[in-house]
């Protein structure tokens, strides 16, 4: 068992669901973190967790950190699109740059396992009824450009004592303790909750979706599958590729019938430019390591309708600390 691991970015919306999981299961974890989002939803008095405070593109902190360490599970990332938004430096020196100089300081401290954290957005537009893993990579944005890129770095260094293996997930979706709502079946809940009304953007393009649950059980699988089923592999990983529209009918029926008092939800469709579509193929994880998705989109949908009922989510639209753009830009991230 790889005992001693280190997430990159384990403060972040994944990362806040998976470190208290890894915990649990008698791992002891170092989350490395710039603390964008804060750390208050971290379980700080764990005596087998160490938070350090640091930014990925310092080599050396990084070394420091890997000292001693099984694994890495890096999670940490400028994600959801926003370089346009942001300073397009930011992304390029996070996303990118920081990559190989984390790889190579892993490596030559001893790491044994590398797991990356890719995306499915690397597909880019896809009209192909299944995208499988060899399906050639059309990023329509710098994150998935940067991320697609990182991948092969990744196998550069690659050898008998360092195995790297890396995963696509699809869109995360549900509850973790340092909450987003600025993903796609989130979006449509919280305005579904909050508004009564959900906005759909188009309608008609397919995302696949991933609960974030089964992301974290996917992350705990890679660190420990035997290393000659993972060595330089990567694995797409997506549960219902639904389109937008069948997401925000799905989203209507669960509210109205957890929140009745909230009457009946309207569905309003207007035009985009977001055009990103594509329809991801698991069948490799399920035959490689027999890992197929558990919790459904619905799931994700019921747990966030609890929480907005019991009042956890307050201030859902306005807050920025729910958004990693509003929140970059707030903290001017660069």
């Amino acid at each position: 068992m790889h005992t001693n691991v280190v997430v990159t970015g384990g403060s972040g919306y994944c990362g806040s669901r998976l470190v208290p999981q890894l915990l649990g299961k008698g791992y002891n974890v170092t989350v490395f973190d710039t603390m964008f989002f804060g750390d208050e939803h971290l379980p700080a008095d764990n005596p087998n967790l160490t938070i350090v405070k640091g930014d990925i593109r310092d080599a050396a902190a990084l070394s420091d950190v890997f000292q001693g360490k099984d694994a890495v599970i890096n999670l940490a990332c400028i994600s959801n699109d926003a370089s346009f938004e942001l300073d397009e430096k930011l992304s390029t020196s996070i996303n990118l740059d920081a990559f190989e100089p984390m790889v190579k300081a892993a490596k030559e401290v001893g790491v044994k396992r590398f797991v990356y954290a890719s995306s499915s957005s690397v597909y880019g537009v896809s009209d192909k009824p299944q995208v499988t893993e060899d399906h050639p990579l059309v990023p329509l944005t710098l994150y998935n450009k940067y991320k697609g890129m990182c991948e092969p770095i990744l196998k550069k260094y690659t050898d008998d004592d360092f195995v790297g293996v890396i995963f696509r997930p699809a869109t995360v979706c549900g509850y973790a303790p340092r909450q987003r709502l600025d993903l796609s079946v989130n979006i449509l809940t919280n305005h579904a909750v909050t508004n009564g009304k959900i906005r759909v953007f188009g309608g008609s393009q397919l995302r696949p979706n991933l609960h974030v649950q089964d992301y974290c059980d996917l992350c705990e699988l890679l660190l420990e599958a035997p290393a000659e089923k993972v060595q330089n592999e990567t694995f797409n990983c997506g549960y219902q590729n639904m389109s937008i529209m069948e997401i925000a009918e799905l989203v209507k029926k669960v509210v109205e019938e957890m929140m009745p008092e909230k009457g009946e939800i309207e569905i309003a469709t207007e035009p985009t430019d977001d055009i990103r579509s594509y329809h991801i193929n698991s069948d490799k994880i399920k035959r490689v390591l027999d890992f197929e998705p558990q919790h459904t989109i619905e799931e994700a949908i019921r747990e966030l309708v609890e929480l907005f009922r019991d009042g956890k989510l307050p201030d859902s639209m306005d807050d920025d600390r729910y958004y990693n753009v509003r929140t970059l830009k707030k903290n001017k991230a660069a």
